[in-house]
């Protein structure tokens, strides 16, 4: 560059300007101003001649031709692409030139002060115009981004040099970041650079980091060069300041610009040494308004991810300056809290984390764990979550002390009742990851820990015993003296150097010898050596005639050391002798004033011992914590929240590995889960099941088989009959997927066969396990079904009906595999009669007919339902079963009555007395008889009917494949017009046909089978009598036998279930037998949907279950009325209430089946909606039974189903119009507190103001008026518009008016006890008190509890007694539906409104 012409100095200065404007209007005559705005189609032409001017003089060229540069700026939205490209790649080069120029003119030392001026101007106008090209292309690209127009855009000779601004901009940086690195100082005259033109570079630099597109990864070496020009910046041109302030800016208003300034702070201080700009960034962060930042989420969340990554990048440093955003734990933005509390776990985790600490480190860990640990109680629920999984880390990472082991656990047991949900699932992650890192045992056992407690504390006890006679070595008083006599040496001869010794003894008060002598001796054993040589002075000086202060007190200082020295030596040592004299005499004293004891140290298994039982004590709470999560846990697995019950169900894993005991709860608990319809659930619980019993441990396939089979078995030991169907359909699942090795599957076999040496127990699971795995693949059975026969059914099978019932379902599987696996031409699988399998199964019924064992009847009903599946002609094997049975009986009548029996007998008499026939033989008798009805009535609808079809389907296929050969025959005119009418004439007899079959079965049913001729007929009256004869009959089961066998009979028949459905209801409302009562409401329910016409009008009897006395009554007709309703079998009326009283039973299964019903009822359009006004109408009548505090407890999880403001804005008018016709007080309360669960808005509140007088006079009422206050208090926590607030304001003023004058006149006026003339408000009565609990609402008494020898028949009724008529809240929605009448019917009380059910959906419209 030196042999480049130069320029001349110019008379002008170039100023950075603020704005592109400020260049064309001069503010003084030195300062430099555009002259000219050239024209665009100049613009080529001068760009030209600075090319050129610029390869004679360099980058001085600028000089000359700024204005063109400038024009182009100017005109950048409507230049040439072209030109604007030249442009760059010209001044990217231009100040490339002028660096290296730079470099030889800064190194000159006698740089001249006009060349300095023509630099400096030049280095302006070249940076001012490459950063403003830098920054118009960055803003064009980011419109283009928007817009999604940028290639579009690109002129045809761009797109050839293929010109990308994202790859220009990193060269251009990488330029000025070099230009930055020279001594610009110079230029300045030394002075410091300006900060004009260092804000003018580093300002395109942030503009590039607002670009939301710099933060993918392709733009990395972009953000490198970025970081590294704005390094040089801070390092070398004192840029911290404004840094700091666009820093915290951007992350203000740009979030994805935390992860790039988190990056660019690291390399700041790695490679520039720059770590006081985290100070300086966390100060202007700190010093933000908490209220501000409150209110500007955006700007928060900025800050906050900046603060978290940057906590984890640089923790150290971050914990040096910590201090400065503590204050923000008390602010209001939960963000910032959050960012806080991750930084403080980021230093616990990287920085104060060990056993070395300093004693400052530990007390800042400790006080960073006191404040995470406090926020678990924040009032945010993301601030409480995000706590618990901050400790998750840290236990995870084993950086929490032990000594807060038991705190943290307790805080995370706690938050499993939290309200958020995400904050109760980081609990149960928190909790598991306690377990997954605890420091005790991999087997938490409580019940093992305490017996090993006790053990090692009796123990610890003994050896505190044995070493409880401490071992004391007396150290002999010369050694003493010899060890403390350099120190008192050194301190005697400061002492007398000090010349103070007169003073000091002037002021010392004259002693007894004795008395100085002992104080003199306590000094020593203290190691106060002066004050003791002071008074050993003093008695040499007073003393001097007595021991053991005799001496010359008037000798020189070396004479007077040695004469304190020993006088001090002769009263300690004397002292100490004498004292070890005494301690000799009398061991036993403790004081030791003249004795020096040291204890030895506690021995090392002494110590070993007490840090085990600590240990073990700690384990204990441990686990007596995490077993008290367990219930709390187990109950969140039916959650609406899928990710809730997905981490109950994995935190039952890891707790079960842990081998706590009752993890085996849950894990059962979880299994009904695998019906989910929520795939995620159902996947969660197949996972939990292969974690915990398909991966068993073991070196070889047997062991690991019998490990698996082993863990099945033990799950299923007092399983009821729901968890064994789900576990059959967890394991049916494994089977399909082959995750079941064959040697389980063997080794079942041998169980079952006792080829392998097992329990019963063991061989009872093994058959239940292989009918569970024929589920998924009924192959397993099918290839075994000689040895389930003749081992399951041989000889021995009366010893264990529960093996040979177990053996009849597995059985069944084959029928079942073979449902799914045929097509609908396809022969079903039936075997013949003679098979063995029938044999063995009518030999075991008929030998254990006669026996008394509790597990034959549930056996029996197996083999019967078998038999049915699988037999040709399954109606002669059961009626053959049915007869030799029956002979059974007969003979043994006869027997008892000494009568022989005569040839050909049949079953048809009935025994006159139950005293000359046992019980349990007419219990099996009814019994047997009541299944093969029902086993037939489904065989026919079932088997028969689908056969029918079947064959009808191939023989309508034989006749067109016959019909088509003929038609293929005859004349084309003719065949198709035949062809059509038989094609016609084929689909009128195919529906027809249909109908037919239908027909055909419905009349078998009802006229054949239950005829006079028919073997069942022969059991009704038996049965009849059975029922109607209860006092006769007294024997609980025969009871429950014969009611159960009275449902299947009326099954069959529409005309015998009309005539006995009255003594069938009856039987229901007043046996005493609570067997009786179920098995009768269950079978109500089969009824409700076979004939739901007859059992319509008897629909309050069935709703009247739901208030038996007996818990498992109520529960059945839970059951049983959650599925008839839900399926529109019965109509939901006003009676639902009986439901709704069941969220409040003492039972919580009943709870728990009540709150399914209603979330299942609340998925029907609005059927809740409907119901909610009669079901306040009934259980607010005093006369049933619900106190107020239930009542409310039952309406808060009702109304959480009203969720619409459409249903919100009716109700909230249905219920205050309702205040004009209660009548009591108590109904004043439940409706003003029905009103306070609605979640009111706007149109809500205008409803309640526009019913206003409905409840005006009800204001009185301080319950009533704290109720409305309590809605406006609400309304007003909500943050409603000022509009709203003037409404709230105005309606509160109504209130209170309302309230204080009701309180005026009822003090005036004495309470009237008739209605004021003209007034439409009824007279308030006081509600009755209800003295009963809630649960005790008026049970069903039964009439034939006295029991007397006359047979039972249908009680006639009693004279109706005049009672007061009920005071209830009447709503429009309300169904009249008469009061609920005795349960004594007479024939004329028979219901007889036989209205069909509709099966529409229309009566559940919102009404």
């Amino acid at each position: 560059m030196a042999e480049l012409a130069l320029p001349p100095a110019p008379f002008w200065e170039f100023h950075l300007p603020l704005a592109p404007a400020d260049l064309l209007r001069s503010a003084g005559s030195s300062q430099y101003v555009v002259q000219e705005i050239l024209p665009p189609n100049q613009l080529p032409g001068q760009l030209a001649a600075f090319h050129a001017v610029f390869r004679k003089q360099g980058a001085l060229a600028i000089l000359q031709h700024f204005d063109t540069l400038y024009s182009i700026l100017h005109h950048f939205r409507t230049v040439d692409a072209v030109i604007k490209e030249e442009a760059l790649e010209l001044m990217v080069k231009v100040v490339s030139s002028h660096s290296n120029a730079l470099t030889s003119v800064l190194d000159n030392p006698d740089l001249v002060s006009s060349l300095r001026a023509l630099h400096l101007n030049a280095l302006r106008m070249n940076c001012y115009v490459l950063v403003r090209l830098v920054e118009a292309f960055e803003a064009e690209t980011g419109k283009s981004s928007l817009v999604g127009l940028d290639s579009k855009r690109k002129s045809k000779k761009s797109q050839a040099k293929s010109f990308l601004w994202e790859e220009e901009r990193q060269p251009v940086i990488q330029l000025l970041t070099q230009l930055l690195q020279l001594d610009l100082h110079r230029l300045w005259n030394g002075l410091v650079v300006e900060e004009e033109f260092i804000g003018l570079v580093t300002g395109c630099c942030y503009r590039i980091l607002e670009n939301p597109s710099l933060g993918h990864q392709k733009h990395q070496p972009t953000r490198e060069a970025v970081i590294h020009l704005l390094g040089v910046a801070l390092l070398r041109y004192n840029h911290m300041l404004s840094a700091t302030l666009k820093v915290t800016q951007m992350l203000q208003h740009f979030e994805h610009v935390a992860p790039v300034f988190v990056r660019a702070v690291s390399v700041w201080i790695k490679d520039y040494g720059m770590k006081s700009i985290v100070g300086e960034l966390l100060r202007e962060i700190g010093q933000k308004c908490p209220q501000e930042l409150a209110r500007d989420t955006s700007g928060a969340k900025g800050y906050t991810a900046f603060l978290a990554e940057l906590a984890e990048q640089i923790p150290a440093i971050v914990l040096a300056n910590m201090s400065v955003l503590l204050h923000h734990l008390d602010g209001e933005s939960y963000g910032m809290r959050n960012a806080i509390l991750a930084a403080m776990t980021e230093a616990l985790l990287q920085v104060l984390n060990g056993e070395q600490l300093e004693e400052t480190a530990r007390s800042t860990r400790d006080q960073f764990l006191d404040t995470l640990q406090a926020h678990t109680c924040d009032v945010h629920g993301f601030v409480r979550s995000r706590v618990l999984q901050l400790f998750t880390r840290i236990v995870q990472q084993k950086a929490l002390p032990l000594t807060r082991f038991q705190a943290v656990v307790s805080l995370a047991v706690s938050r499993l009742q939290d309200k958020s949900v995400t904050v109760v699932k980081n609990a149960i992650q928190l909790l598991a990851a306690f377990l997954s890192n605890n420091p005790f045992s991999c087997k938490l056992s409580c019940t093992d820990l305490t017996e090993l407690l006790e053990k090692e504390k009796q123990k610890l006890q003994h050896l505190r015993n044995k070493y409880n006679a401490k071992t004391v070595v007396v150290i002999s008083p010369e050694e003493e003296w010899e060890a403390m006599q350099p120190e008192l040496q050194a301190t005697l001869k400061g002492w007398l150097c000090s010349q103070q010794e007169e003073e000091e003894m002037d002021k010392l008060e004259t002693r007894d010898p004795v008395q100085l002598s002992d104080s003199i001796i306590q000094l020593l054993r203290k190691s106060n050596y002066k004050d003791a040589i002071q008074l050993a002075h003093e008695g040499v000086c007073r003393f001097k005639e007595l021991q053991p202060f005799a001496g010359n007190g008037s000798q020189a200082d070396g004479t007077k050391e040695d004469l304190i020295l020993d006088v001090l030596r002769t009263l300690y040592t004397g002292s100490q002798a004498e004292g070890a004299t005494e301690k000799s005499a009398d061991v036993s004293n403790t004081e030791g004033d003249k004795q020096v004891l040291v204890e030895m140290e506690q021995p090392p298994e002494l110590t070993k011992q007490e840090m085990l039982v600590q240990y073990l004590q700690d384990a204990y709470k441990f686990s007596a914590k995490i077993t008290e999560a367990l219930s709390m846990v187990s109950r969140m697995m039916y959650e609406s929240s899928v990710s809730v019950v997905q981490e109950a169900i994995e935190f039952f894993v890891i707790v079960s590995q842990f081998g706590v005991p009752q993890a085996v709860l849950g894990v059962r608990r979880m299994l009904p889960l695998i019906w989910s319809k929520e795939p995620g659930i159902r996947e969660a619980v197949l996972d939990a099941y292969r974690r915990l019993y398909l991966n068993p441990s073991g070196d070889s396939e047997r062991t690991r088989a019998q490990s698996l089979v082993q863990s099945l078995s033990l799950l299923m030991v007092d399983a009821s009959l729901g968890t064994i169907q789900c576990l059959g359909e967890i394991i049916s699942e494994f089977v399909q997927k082959d995750e079941i090795k064959p040697a389980v599957v063997q080794l079942l076999w041998e169980r079952f066969t006792e080829k392998s040496q097992c329990s019963v127990m063991e061989r009872h699971a093994s058959i239940m396990l292989l009918g569970m795995m024929a589920q998924g693949k009924p192959e397993i059975v099918g290839s075994n079904l000689d040895v389930l026969v003749k081992v399951g059914l041989d000889e021995r099978v009366h010893e264990n009906y529960r093996l040979a019932q177990e053996v009849c379902n597995t059985i069944s599987r084959i029928a079942n595999g073979q449902k799914t696996g045929v097509g609908k031409s396809s022969t079903p699988f039936r075997l013949p009669q003679s098979h063995l399998l029938f044999e063995r199964l009518s030999e075991a019924i008929s030998v254990g007919f006669a026996r008394s064992n509790m597990h034959w009847i549930p056996f029996k009903e197996t083999a019967v339902a078998l038999i049915y599946q699988l037999a040709e002609g399954p109606e002669e094997i059961s009626g053959q079963i049915l007869q030799r049975c029956s002979q059974q009986a007969l003979e043994r009548f006869q027997e008892s009555e000494g009568v022989e029996a005569e040839p050909g007998s049949s079953s048809n008499g009935v025994p006159a007395g139950s005293s000359t026939i046992e019980s349990m033989l007419l219990t099996h008798l009814v019994s047997l008889a009541g299944d093969v009805a029902l086993q037939q009535l489904v065989h026919l609808e079932l088997s028969v009917s689908t056969e029918l079809r079947r064959r009808r389907v191939l023989g309508e296929e034989k006749q067109a494949k016959e019909h088509a050969a003929s038609n293929s025959k005859a004349q084309r005119d003719k065949s198709t017009g035949n062809e059509t009418t038989i094609e016609e004439d084929l689909g009128l007899v195919g529906a027809s046909a249909e109908d037919t079959e239908a027909e055909l079965i419905r009349t078998i049913c009802e006229t054949e089978l239950l005829d006079g001729k028919q073997l069942l007929y022969a059991f009704v009256p038996l049965v009849l009598k059975i029922c109607n004869n209860p006092g006769f009959y007294s024997d609980p089961a025969l009871s429950a036998a014969a009611a159960l066998a009275l449902g299947k009979f009326c099954m069959i028949s529409a005309e015998f279930c009309d005539s006995q459905l009255r003594l069938f209801f009856t039987m229901m409302e007043k046996s005493t037998l609570s067997s009786v009562r179920a098995n009768l409401m269950i079978a109500a329910g089969d009824l409700a949907i076979r004939f739901p016409n007859l059992v319509e009008p008897w629909t309050p009897h069935l709703y009247a279950r739901l208030r038996d006395p007996c818990q498992h009554v109520r529960q059945t007709a839970a059951l049983v009325m959650t599925h008839l309703i839900l399926k529109d079998m019965v109509k939901v009326k006003g009676q639902v209430s009986e439901m709704a009283a069941l969220l409040i039973d003492p039972e919580e299964e009943i709870v728990g089946l009540a709150r399914n019903f209603f979330t299942e009822l609340s998925g029907k359009d609005n059927a809740v909606y409907n119901l909610l006004p009669d079901i306040i109408s009934r259980l607010s009548d005093p006369e049933s039974g619900i106190e107020e505090q239930p009542f409310r407890t039952i309406m808060k999880q009702l109304f959480c189903f009203i969720t619409k403001d459409k249903q919100t804005e009716s109700l909230v008018e249905k219920l205050c119009q309702r205040f004009r016709t209660a009548r009591t007080e108590r109904q004043h309360h439940d409706l003003a507190y029905c009103l306070t669960l609605l979640p009111l808005t706007e149109r809500g509140l205008r409803k309640m103001q526009d019913n206003f007088d409905c409840f005006a006079d009800k204001l009185q009422d301080v319950a009533v008026y704290n109720c409305f206050l309590a809605v406006l208090g609400r309304l007003r926590r909500m943050g409603t518009k000022p509009e709203m607030k003037v409404l709230i304001e105005e309606f509160e003023q109504k209130l209170r008016i309302c309230h204080s004058r009701g309180l005026d006149s009822s003090t005036d006026v004495a309470r009237e006890s008739v209605c004021p003339e003209g007034s439409n408000t009824p007279v308030l009565q006081q509600a009755k008190k209800v003295a009963a609990s809630s649960r005790q609402r008026q049970p069903l008494h039964a009439a034939n509890r006295e029991t007397d020898s006359s047979p039972f028949v249908t009680p006639k009724s009693k004279p109706q007694r005049k009672t007061r008529p009920k005071m209830s809240i009447v709503f429009s929605s309300d169904e009249e539906n008469s009061p609920e009448e005795e349960a004594e019917l007479k024939e004329e009380e028979t219901p007889s409104k036989t209205t069909p059910i509709s099966r529409a959906s229309a009566r559940r419209a919102q009404r």
